[in-house]
């Protein structure tokens, strides 16, 4: 089974589970409208793509973390869209989930979300019970404090911020969740995979510091120019537009250099150069020459 197709059956299968029984009917259904669609599912691809390549030995296990990794970085989005934070109006092109179902409702998916996602981990723990408490102690650290997504949008009420430790959480905290979480899955040591994680996470934050200063809402889906708005970091403002497309290089030839040494290496270094394409595309390299103009 082709991987997208993989990862939406999961998801289809956990958001049903969490729709069942005597579920209040629109929380039921915000939970489906804030993972559908999704996007490219970037990071489940990422992690099985990584189990595939140590071997994915327990798919049902490997399909669990991907869900659950996925519902994490859905609940993120929800919550980042309230007015509390970014307050957008969109979100993949259509009104951002407080809009469409309310802001106590978007509190409650994102809250849901989170509790789902470890709740299946947990459900798939018969099968490598050693396994699954890695996995859910893994996204734990990724999500929460100090070192998960949570520490990365604490960063943006300081006083002053330590852009690596903000990139590093807010963006590449569930990246490096991603390769770790793969890795565990497949039943091999997690550590050799942080580099790995990191390195693409710095990367997409620079690619989206990147969409955000150059691209326009209808391109995006959501609102642009929102770090300036917020006063956030951003790499444009910090290296110039040509100075955070070479970032963005280095990074990504430094993500390849970094795979550790598995059956599926190759296989992981063409995704990489795929995903490498998609954050680097033509029209962001005109525009990023027009800014320098």
């Amino acid at each position: 089974m082709a991987l997208d197709r993989r990862i939406e059956a999961a998801v289809a299968q956990a958001i049903a589970r969490g729709q069942g029984g005597d579920a209040p009917l629109r929380l039921a259904a915000a939970l489906n409208y804030a993972v559908n669609p999704g996007g490219a599912r970037i990071r489940p691809t990422i992690l099985l793509s990584v189990a595939l390549a140590c071997g994915d030995d327990r798919p049902h296990l490997s399909d669990a973390a991907a869900v659950a990794l996925e519902f994490i970085h859905s609940a993120s989005l929800v919550h980042d869209d309230l007015p509390c934070f970014d307050d957008a109006d969109l979100r993949r092109g259509k009104p951002t989930l407080h809009r469409a179902y309310s802001e106590p409702l978007a509190v409650l998916t994102g809250d849901s979300l989170i509790v789902m996602a470890f709740e299946v981990l947990a459900r798939a723990a018969g099968t490598a019970p050693g396994r699954a408490v890695a996995l859910i102690s893994t996204l734990a650290t990724r999500t929460g404090m100090p070192m998960g997504i949570c520490a990365g949008q604490g960063w943006e009420s300081e006083p002053s911020i330590n852009l690596s430790a903000y990139h590093r959480a807010k963006t590449g905290a569930l990246f490096i969740a991603a390769t770790q979480m793969g890795a565990l899955a497949a039943g091999q040591d997690a550590e050799p995979w942080e580099e790995l994680g990191a390195r693409i996470g710095e990367a997409f934050q620079v690619a989206d510091d990147l969409r955000d200063a150059l691209c326009d809402a209808e391109t995006l889906g959501k609102p642009v120019g929102q770090d300036a708005l917020h006063a956030r970091p951003n790499a444009v403002r910090e290296l110039g537009a040509q100075g955070a497309m070479r970032r963005l290089k280095d990074i990504l030839g430094g993500a390849i250099a970094s795979i550790p040494s598995c059956p599926g290496e190759a296989m992981l270094a063409q995704m990489v150069n795929r995903y490498a394409e998609k954050m680097t595309p033509g029209a962001l390299g005109q525009m990023s020459a027009q800014a320098r103009v």
